[in-house]
């Protein structure tokens, strides 16, 4: 079986948690351990986010030289080729020797018009105060907004519409490589007037990048691993309940945090729409349980139109 896992942002780092190697290691080192008794049965591909990478980076940058801060496509690809080296050796280290990876710095296209770009909606780093904020964004042509009790920068998140790398990486899994590619949902890129890519500053959602992946790649099963056990209907109130099984149409009838399992329901929808296949949401550390079908969410083309879990158990999206 073919199975693309998104990784979700707490596979490399945990609420509150120090944004340090050690950190990080640690915990790509926990994710590995999930997936390798996955990686051992089948065909695997592997996608991660990278938010807060991209943060420290862009903090770092600013620091050596405050009016030349990297743009987010160049951050991307520095985070892509970062993260993918810890999973691949953590990877190694509990695979049979002569098994091969390949992490792939993965250029996503976007449309140059896509409305996203005149409405950014995606935060991206740190907090500021509100004069520092509008200052910032006088200077450099940003856009923020509030996010709590302070303001950030806002950027586009536009929707992936073509993968410019997918035959290598189908060439690599035909030879049965574990690949790790879209990570932070890819480098966004435009094709310019001239008909020539060129970066932008975006940020493409992962799990909307990783559907596509999944759909381009003919996968038999696409996972959105995260930090909660399943999509629950009703989050965080009297009601609330687990959905373990559903259809499209099934799912559909609930409302989801959009900054939260809103784009992980998406997505997994499309995915199920497009090739018939299944989709599924739920706790990294429940991944074997979720390809055998008997944790997390799964969405179906056919079957009951919702199926409940405990209602008892309680998670926190990511």
């Amino acid at each position: 079986m073919r199975i693309v896992v998104a990784l979700g942002g707490n596979a490399l780092l945990r609420r509150g948690q120090a944004l340090t190697a050690e950190n990080q290691r640690e915990n790509v080192r926990v994710a590995a351990n999930a997936l390798a008794p996955i990686a051992a049965e089948h065909e695997l591909v592997i996608t991660h986010g990278n938010g807060p990478q991209v943060g420290l980076l862009a903090l770092q940058g600013s620091a050596y030289k405050p009016d030349e801060v990297f743009p987010l496509d160049v951050l991307g690809a520095e985070t892509e080729g970062m993260i993918g080296y810890m999973i691949e050796q953590e990877l190694a280290n509990l695979m049979p020797n002569g098994k091969q990876f390949a992490t792939v710095l993965t250029m996503i296209q976007v449309n140059a018009d896509d409305p996203a770009f005149a409405e950014p909606t995606k935060f991206v780093g740190p907090i500021y105060a509100k004069s520092e904020a509008d200052q910032l964004a006088a200077e450099k042509g940003w856009r923020v907004k509030k996010d709590g009790n302070g303001w950030r920068r806002v950027v586009a998140s536009p929707r992936p519409v073509r993968i410019l790398e997918i035959e290598p990486i189908r060439w690599l899994i035909e030879k049965g490589a574990i690949v790790i590619c879209a990570g932070g949902g890819g480098i966004p890129a435009v094709q310019n007037t001239e008909g020539k890519l060129e970066g932008v500053e975006a940020v493409i959602d992962k799990d909307y990048a990783s559907e596509l992946l999944a759909r381009k790649l003919n996968a038999d099963l696409y996972i959105m691993a995260t930090d909660v056990e399943a999509a629950y209907s009703d989050w965080g109130g009297p009601t609330q309940r687990e959905i373990r099984r559903a259809t499209v149409d099934g799912i559909g009838a609930y409302d989801f945090p959009a900054g939260s399992m809103g784009p992980k329901v998406d997505a997994a929808q499309m995915f199920v729409s497009a090739t018939g296949r299944k989709a599924a949401i739920g706790a990294l550390s429940h991944l074997a349980a979720i390809v055998g079908g008997y944790a997390g969410t799964t969405i179906a083309a056919d079957g009951p139109a919702l199926e409940w879990g405990d209602t008892d158990k309680k998670g926190k999206y990511s």
